[in-house]
């Protein structure tokens, strides 16, 4: 078990740096607590992330997570993509109560420890399922449905967006989390957004804030989707990976 008032004040600490207070009141701390014991308590069964500290848990998973709040609407349905370890699902579902937010990856079991965390937690509004995105993506059930989809460290930028725009609808975006080469992955990725419908609306590199980690490199990319996605994609991953667009 972790030291309960030493990680709230890691988390407050995390979140006043970077903007984000308005978003913590005393359950949603103590709901972070529980997480971060669960979290640590599963990560040699899941092998579900590399940082075990707690103060660099509170700002480069949760921290990092809700920066994405800003973008997304009140009651938005939020598709997010290759959910791991539930980075940025569970940290959302727990600041924003009112999201409505699917999670999927491909490694069963990661899947059913973002299922039963949420479960745990109280996250009612937490759907999380095994699948892979360039077969969700031609399910009519899913394409074209989310106001967003996000994605955390899952793919560059001309793969990621084969992967998820497919399941964005018109007007809605894509909110891809990336790092230090997101300006390269951006200029590579122009023809591909094209193509399915996509087009950067804004590209955001404020770093992450940390008087006493330093400053953490952090950008969101956001993809607006003006187009139809062509019935043509998603391509078998396959081709997806050896001929991005």
């Amino acid at each position: 078990m972790i030291d309960r008032s030493a990680f709230a004040r890691y988390l407050t600490q995390a979140f006043s740096e970077n903007g984000l207070t308005a978003l913590l009141d005393a359950d949603k701390v103590r709901a972070f607590a529980k997480l971060t014991d669960r979290l640590l308590g599963e990560n040699e069964k899941y092998n579900l992330t590399a940082i075990r500290d707690p103060e660099k848990i509170a700002l480069l998973h949760y921290a990092d997570s809700v920066t994405l709040s800003a973008y997304l609407a009140s009651g938005a349905t939020v598709l997010d993509v290759g959910c791991g370890a539930g980075f940025p699902t569970l940290p959302l579902a727990i600041v924003r109560p009112d999201l409505r937010i699917v999670c999927v990856d491909s490694t069963e079991k990661k899947v059913r420890y973002v299922r039963e965390t949420a479960a745990l937690l109280g996250l009612s509004r937490v759907d999380a399922r095994v699948m892979r995105a360039e077969e969700g993506g031609r399910d009519p059930a899913l394409r074209e449905r989310f106001d967003f989809v996000t994605a955390r460290a899952v793919a560059e930028l001309r793969v990621l967006a084969e992967l998820t725009l497919p399941f964005v609808r018109v007007g809605g975006s894509l909110l891809a989390m990336k790092g230090k080469q997101v300006a390269d992955e951006v200029a590579a990725a122009a023809g591909a957004l094209s193509a399915l419908g996509g087009c950067v609306a804004v590209t955001d590199q404020t770093p992450l804030r940390s008087a006493a980690l330093g400053e953490q490199s952090h950008a969101i990319v956001r993809v607006e989707k003006v187009r139809h996605t062509p019935a043509a994609y998603p391509r078998p991953f396959a081709q997806i990976t050896k001929k991005p667009l």
